[in-house]
């Protein structure tokens, strides 16, 4: 009986790598979830962290599409900045390098008259 022994890659057999978001930038971006919440605006989120990008899905219902997603694109960083929001249809609302910068677009929507 022979044992055979599939050759390694690497040094380590490990699986791909995934993009995620770093603790200070989910701080961020939870903050702007908060207050849009206690507006009334939003009401459920989800994330999704993927090879090559991550993203923070903004929902005004549970069972629906996302309203918003704010997406994490490394490979962007030295092009168009990695920070995009990005509305329902597919349409980049924003895109930047500074997240907060980014997120300004949403903040907005919090901006309204009082009578």
């Amino acid at each position: 009986m022979t044992l055979h022994i599939p050759p390694m890659n690497g040094p380590i057999d490990r699986p791909p790598e995934q993009v995620a978001f770093h603790r200070t930038e989910l701080s961020v971006i939870l903050s702007l979830y908060g207050r849009m919440v206690a507006a009334g605006e939003w009401r459920d989120y989800g994330i999704s962290c993927l090879r090559e990008v991550a993203v923070f899905s903004v929902f005004r219902r549970t069972a629906e599409i996302p309203l918003y997603r704010i997406e994490k694109r490394p490979k962007l960083k030295a092009k168009q900045g990695m920070y995009a929001v990005v509305g329902t249809g597919g349409l980049v609302m924003r895109r930047g390098h500074d997240l907060k910068s980014v997120l300004r677009v949403l903040e907005r929507k919090l901006i309204r008259a009082v009578e």
